[in-house]
């Protein structure tokens, strides 16, 4: 027990011996068993044993049950000579059941096929969703959008458009998508984030990033 308590010991004064400390995510010392198939639906439903060793040597065992997802991309479709924005409306079942507010506002966004690459995916959905083809494609952010049941991981890309092109309907025809394109001012949407009347999670990061990077954007989406 001593030693357990030395090396603990030592790996904080390491800690507290960083003058600048880094805040990032790390690798974990896990032990993970074989996925056992929970149930099977739209994605794959898997279960999990986890061992899972502390940073003070202590161990623990539970059970964790994944919605395996894979890789999305999002992007914030920018029209920088309107100063708009260019987004969508498409209805969710999660939203309609919880909050009975199912014609969400998003931005386009998408699963990324085993054939494509992440940047191919984002021009695939530009298309599909708003009707218009993304120029001056940068990749901006990575995250998990609900890292303690989905293995989902998204890209986030801005991208110049011309919302002018921006269709009345879109959406692929064939995933039975209906997604209606929405024109809004840049100023416009901030407030809306302000006050609190949109809920998907990919479109408030995004006008989060915006807010932070506005004055950035003329060099980002530069072609």
């Amino acid at each position: 027990m001593a030693d357990v308590r030395d090396r603990a010991t030592a790996r904080a004064a390491e800690r507290g011996s960083e003058t600048v400390p880094t805040l990032a995510d790390q690798a974990a010392e896990a032990c993970i068993s074989k996925p056992e198939p929970v149930g099977t639906g739209f994605r794959p439903f898997e279960r999990y044993h986890v061992e899972l060793t502390h940073a003070d040597e202590g161990k623990a065992h539970f059970v964790r049950d994944i919605l395996r997802v894979g890789r999305t991309v999002g992007v914030i479709a920018v029209d920088p000579d309107r100063d708009e924005i260019v987004l969508i409306r498409q209805f969710r079942l999660t939203a309609h059941l919880r909050l009975g507010l199912g014609d969400l506002v998003e931005i386009p966004a998408g699963y990324v096929d085993h054939t494509e690459t992440p940047d191919q995916a984002i021009r695939r959905e530009c298309l599909e969703e708003i009707g218009i083809a993304p120029r001056a494609v940068r990749e901006i952010y990575s995250f998990m959008p609900a890292p303690g049941l989905l293995d989902e991981c998204a890209t986030i890309y801005i991208a110049a458009v011309d919302a002018s092109q921006a269709p009345a309907r879109a959406g692929a025809a064939y995933e039975v998508e209906q997604t209606l394109p929405i024109r809004v001012r840049i100023d416009d949407a901030l407030d809306a984030l302000t006050r609190g009347t949109i809920h998907n999670g990919y479109l408030i990061m995004a006008l989060q990033w915006i807010a932070l990077n506005r004055t950035r954007l003329p060099d980002l989406l530069r072609e």
